[in-house]
């Protein structure tokens, strides 16, 4: 490891810029409203301020091992950025670290990761359509598309899905005027 490199942790004043650019950017889409609006952009500036501390203010894995690290690895300056790859410390890769087998292992996950979601998008895609669909159906149709069905002397409401269909079905409206007309019970056949 190259012991004369410029820190690369400890770099609090990037923590908060990045991080205030970071935070402010996405308020000014999310304009949170509601109590649970300030819940949700509150966890994500939590997780935005962790991920800068993480990346330039300090590991919180090398922080938790450090003094494991200092006396398994002397003479290693756990501030430099190579060194902030610990496997690759732990397993005594001397070249860089950017080309050690764990580093690309992990953009073979990340890459691994990514074809996944595009996998998966497109299911997720087709079953959202489908669900579209199905409410789409679900939908009360314009009233001069419902008429009413006569079963057993009990009237059904059905939808129709288009009102050229509506010659097959019964109109109550007929059935209202017709026993009107006759004088009797709602059991006068339609007039058309």
């Amino acid at each position: 490891m190259n012991q004369t490199e410029s820190p690369a942790y400890g770099l609090w004043m990037l923590v908060i810029i990045n991080s205030a650019v970071f935070i402010i950017f996405a308020f000014s889409f999310a304009k949170p409203q509601s109590s649970r609006d300030w819940r949700s952009f509150g966890a994500f500036s939590a997780f935005i301020v962790a991920l800068f501390t993480e990346m330039y203010g300090f590991p919180l894995t090398i922080y938790l091992l450090s003094g494991w690290l200092s006396t398994r690895f002397p003479g290693i300056d756990f501030f430099s950025h190579d060194a902030g790859h610990l496997l690759e410390i732990m397993f005594g890769w001397k070249a860089n670290p950017h080309f050690g087998p764990f580093h690309l292992l992990s953009f073979a996950f990340i890459g691994g990761g990514f074809w996944l979601l595009s996998s998966a998008w497109q299911v997720l895609y087709a079953a959202q359509r489908k669900r579209a669909r199905h409410r789409r159906s679900l939908r009360t149709y314009p009233p001069s598309a419902v008429r009413r069905v006569r079963a057993h002397h009990v009237w059904f409401p059905v939808s129709v899905a288009h009102t050229g269909y509506a010659n097959n079905v019964s109109d109550p409206c007929v059935h209202v005027r017709a026993s009107r007309k006759e004088g009797r019970g709602g059991d006068a056949r339609p007039v058309r």
